[in-house]
Parts: C-alpha cells; sequence; structure tokens
C-alpha cells in the first residue's frame, strides 16, 4: 500500500485510472467491534457516483465504496509470473484462435465473429482484438444480427488477468447485461519438460478417427466438428490403445513456437495411472521434432485434477478468459 512519509495510509488513485491496474485497501464494513481492511488487486473499470468497480484477475468484479478506501496506488499493468515462456495476451489469443479454427468467419473491424454450428463457444464467438470500428452498441447489434442470421446465440470471447486484457469490455458488457457462461484459464509452460516422460503404447496420427472419437467427450461428432478438431497449422492426434475405445486420447497443434493441449482424455476405470502425461509426453516429442519449445493448454477453474496434473507438469495460469451471452430480450429484433 501507499504510505506517506508521516507513515499515513494514502489514496492515490482518482476516477481518471479508469482502465488501469491499480491495488486498493478497504475498511471492511460490517460493523464489527475492530477496524478490519481488505486489500483488491485489479483493473479499475468504473469509478460512478461515489463507487469504484473493479475486475480481478479471475474476471470477478469487486465494488467499492468510495467511502470505505483507506490506500490505493496504479501497479503495473501485467502481474509477475512464477515460471513459463514469455508472452503476451495478443500473441496467445491468436495462436490459440488458429489452433481452433471456426468453420465460417467475419471481420467487424478488428473483431473476428466466428460460427460453427455451435460446436464449441471458442469457436462461435467474438474475438474482439482491438477496435470494431463503430460505437459499442452498434457493434454488439451488428454481432447479435450476425449470429442470429445463423441461428445461434452471439457469445464474445473476453479476458482478464495479463496486459492487454479486456476487463474494461467485460465491464461494460455485463452493463448491457450480457452473462459470463463460463469461466477458463490459458496455461502456459516450457515444452522440453511435458517430452521427458514414458510415452510407449501411444498412437501418433493425422486423423481424428473411429476409435480416437469413440473416446471423445463429445459424442456425435459433425463434419462441422471434425473440420474444428482438424484445424491449425499442424494438427496430431495421440491415441493409447484400449480394448473396447482407447484407454486415452490427445490432440495437439503446432504453429510456430507454441504447441497447444487439447481433448487429453482417459478412460475413468483407468485414471491415475499416468496415460494423460504419457499421451501428452509423445504429442510434446512430435512438437519438438517441428520446432517448437513452448506449450500452451486451455483448463476449467473447477478442474482440480487437470489443474494438479498440469500444475505438475509445470504449466501456469497465464490468464482468464471468459465467454459472454447476449441478453434474452423476448422479442427483441435482432
Amino acid at each position: 500500500m501507499e504510505i506517506s512519509a508521516a507513515g499515513r495510509l494514502v489514496v492515490r488513485i482518482s476516477a481518471a485510472d479508469v482502465g488501469k491496474r491499480v491495488s486498493v485497501r478497504r475498511l471492511d464494513e460490517t460493523g464489527g467491534p475492530q477496524q478490519n481492511f481488505t486489500d483488491t488487486v485489479g483493473v479499475l473499470t468504473s469509478w460512478d457516483d461515489g463507487v469504484l468497480m473493479i475486475t480481478r484477475r479471475d474476471g470477478e468484479r469487486v465494488r467499492i465504496p468510495e467511502s470505505a478506501l483507506v490506500a490505493g496506488k496504479v501497479v503495473p499493468a501485467e502481474p509477475g509470473r512464477r515460471r513459463g515462456p514469455a508472452a503476451s495476451y495478443e500473441e496467445l489469443a491468436r495462436i490459440t484462435a488458429r489452433g481452433w479454427r471456426p468453420v465460417e468467419s467475419e471481420r467487424l473491424g478488428e473483431w473476428e465473429l466466428r460460427a460453427a454450428s455451435g460446436f464449441t463457444r471458442r469457436a462461435n464467438s467474438v474475438l474482439p482484438l482491438g477496435d470494431p470500428g463503430l460505437p459499442l452498441d452498434e457493434a454488439l447489434t451488428a454481432v447479435r444480427r450476425w449470429y442470429g442470421d445463423r441461428g445461434l446465440p452471439a457469445y464474445i470471447q473476453t479476458a482478464t488477468g495479463a496486459a492487454g486484457t479486456q476487463e474494461t469490455l467485460c465491464a461494460e458488457l455485463e452493463a448491457r447485461g450480457w452473462t459470463r457462461e463460463v469461466t477458463a484459464e490459458l496455461w502456459t509452460g516450457a515444452l522440453a519438460p511435458v517430452a521427458d516422460r514414458e510415452t510407449a503404447g501411444v498412437v501418433l496420427s493425422r486423423d481424428a478417427d473411429a476409435d480416437w472419437l469413440a473416446r471423445y467427450q463429445r459424442k456425435g461428432v459433425s463434419e462441422v466438428a471434425l473440420r474444428v478438431l482438424k484445424s491449425g497449422p499442424s494438427v496430431w492426434f495421440a491415441t493409447v490403445p484400449g480394448e473396447d475405445a482407447p484407454a486415452a486420447i490427445g490432440r495437439c497443434v503446432v504453429d510456430g513456437r507454441w504447441a497447444g493441449f487439447a481433448a487429453v482424455e482417459v478412460d475413468p476405470s483407468l485414471r491415475r495411472r499416468g496415460l494423460a502425461s504419457t499421451v501428452m509426453a509423445a504429442l510434446a516429442r512430435r512438437a519438438l521434432d517441428e520446432g517448437a519449445s513452448a506449450a500452451w493448454l486451455q483448463v476449467e477453474s473447477d478442474n482440480a485434477g487437470a489443474r494438479a496434473l498440469y500444475d505438475g507438469m509445470g504449466f501456469a495460469a497465464h490468464h482468464a478468459y471468459h465467454h459472454y451471452r447476449e441478453p434474452d430480450v423476448s422479442g427483441e429484433a435482432r
């Protein structure tokens, strides 16, 4: 916290700092006999009518009455990371988007509108990297019309928690009634340590064949889904054969220095035997052969087992990402 020369806590932020990353201390107004304080770090997304709104790294919004502030300061835009390859949010956003391509896309300024008949939110959401070229309300109207014409709900994928992420856009969407449905995290790590594991029994292929799809969690995969699964600069599918269906599967897309892992799934009866790390190791070795050195993957916030696995393999969270769904307003014209 900011402390003056006289030893007093000082508030050194104002409404002019909206959009910046701040650290604040506020009085806990629970009414207890003792004065307690709470610290909050995040992006200051608004300061109106005596109330601050701060968006934390994970996307949670914190409402703080100005009267409760006891200290505050602007802090560096990018939080320190404990390990993993250096990368900007924009670089990772573009890499991950190239590794999971929609069937149809269209530009709205610097936003990309993506559709794939509803197969996964990532392939059926707007990626807003920059200015849409229109005032926000007009841009959102255009977005809703575009998805409505395709019989799809409108989603916008945003991110929080790193330099260049979209805390302000998240706040603007929520103010307009858009609802956050899913929060996950993008993790990064060095690729070589992932490859330094047992790989016996893993079969690699360029195709997601019938056996691979038999283990994939999304049953009844359509031709559209197969196009998304096979999209990317250099895509590999891994299978550990089993009796009726594969014991484990995985997918990796190699794009320059990056290798992205997805669809790592294990037969529930065979979990905790190292099969997930075996699949990833085989894919990592192939990615190393193609010149990659860094790795990324996406994991939902409540998947404790996967998070523990990836942490043990040297991965760490880079930023959180969210999918916001359009307001459900009956009778509203698209």
